[in-house]
């Protein structure tokens, strides 16, 4: 028998890793993969549960899918590149609180860097379940102020946006969130989210309350305002389903993520379109894991993905904004109307509110639940 050559092993490889999207296998898998490809486990580097235990590679958890994929060409490689011998795993299975908490507890931390939010870094930070970040590699200075904390720093940023069918209502479309709530004037099945972020402020705005009074959130008067519209609202859970029904259109406005509306927007040859204005913006973070193993390196490569090009790069290929103004102030003509930190579009939305969703997320999130599913 022949021996098939080692790059078809390893194209075999590359291949499964982008079916599973950076999702972490556990050793029985691992092995049964080298199997079926015919490739002894030992010559294998495939994912992090494969390469555990090195010194030189960091582990780096995200949500999987698109984000895998626009984070490893456009952060982790330019690293790698130049940072030779270095390597980067990505595990695309959900840095969740209750995750990394029990990681934490366990002594057991396996992971280095993890994509959350900011507001997530203050929670978790209080219970001291993360490293402070290094400010002194890091640089503060490359993110807005209201972007960084103790415990964590801004990586991209996202922002909940209206999202609505051009075609409905004969040439008009829903502009604000009032808009939304105008069950006479904007007919059509409306979509939120199971999750609190963005659809308590849409509410509040909805009923008049100015952006500079949102914090701290009315949860009687948003929940109110929930309660008033579910009858024609469809509660999605994953963000996918949300943009599948705006694309089938079993939903004709609401809210959704602008990372799902653009493409969104694209999909539907412009049926489907979104704004910015009273959008909600929240910043991504990177937060490290207290007891992570990485050493220096965690923080150097963090500060690499600091650099303009590298988020200007990420925003052309998954819609998520820089977090570096400079990043912003350099983006070419066709993708400044995408970026949420662009100053036109940036002065239009509600900077999410960090300190209120770290003290309340979870009681609000168990009352919202209840209102929208009694």
């Amino acid at each position: 028998m022949t021996q098939e050559p080692a790059q078809d092993h390893l194209d075999a490889l590359d291949h499964f890793r982008e079916r599973t999207e950076g999702r972490v296998i556990d050793r029985r898998g691992f092995l049964a993969i080298c199997a079926a490809i015919g490739m002894p486990a030992g010559l294998a580097r495939l994912t992090p549960a494969a390469a555990q235990g090195t010194n030189r590679e960091l582990v780096l958890v995200n949500w999987g899918g698109d984000a895998v994929r626009g984070m490893r060409a456009h952060f982790v490689e330019p690293y790698i590149r130049a940072n030779p011998g270095r390597r980067v795993a990505i595990d695309g299975t959900g840095p969740s609180s209750g995750r990394i908490r029990l990681m934490v507890q366990s002594g057991r931390v396996t992971w280095d860097v993890m994509d959350r939010n900011l507001h997530t870094a203050l929670e978790l930070g209080r219970e001291n379940i993360l490293e402070d970040i290094d400010y002194a590699i890091v640089d503060r200075s490359k993110v807005r102020p209201e972007h960084a904390n103790q415990w964590g720093i801004g990586n991209y940023t996202y922002a909940h946006v209206l999202t609505y069918n051009t075609r409905r209502w004969g040439g008009r479309v829903p502009t604000t969130w009032k808009d939304v709530w105008d069950l006479r004037g904007f007919p059509g099945r409306r979509a939120f989210r199971r999750t609190i972020d963005g659809a308590l402020e849409a509410a509040l705005m909805a009923d008049g309350v100015a952006k500079e009074s949102i914090y701290p959130i009315d949860m009687k008067r948003a929940l109110d305002g929930h309660k008033a519209i579910k009858n024609q609202t469809i509660y999605y859970n994953a963000i996918a389903e949300g943009q599948a029904a705006f694309r089938d259109n079993e939903v004709q406005l609401g809210l959704l993520l602008n990372t799902r509306s653009w493409p969104l927007k694209n999909d539907t040859n412009g049926v489907c379109d979104y704004t910015f204005n009273e959008g909600i913006v929240w910043v991504a973070a990177w937060m490290v894991p207290k007891g992570a193993q990485g050493g220096r390196a965690i923080w150097e490569f963090i500060a690499s993905t600091q650099e303009p090009q590298r988020q200007i790069e990420l925003l052309r290929s998954n819609g998520y904004g820089p977090v570096n103004p400079a990043a912003s102030a350099a983006l070419p003509e066709d993708l400044r109307p995408l970026d949420p930190g662009r100053e036109e579009n940036y002065a239009r939305m509600l900077p999410g509110g960090v300190a209120w969703y770290a003290e309340h997320a979870t009681n609000a999130l168990q009352q919202y639940l209840d209102a929208i599913s009694s």
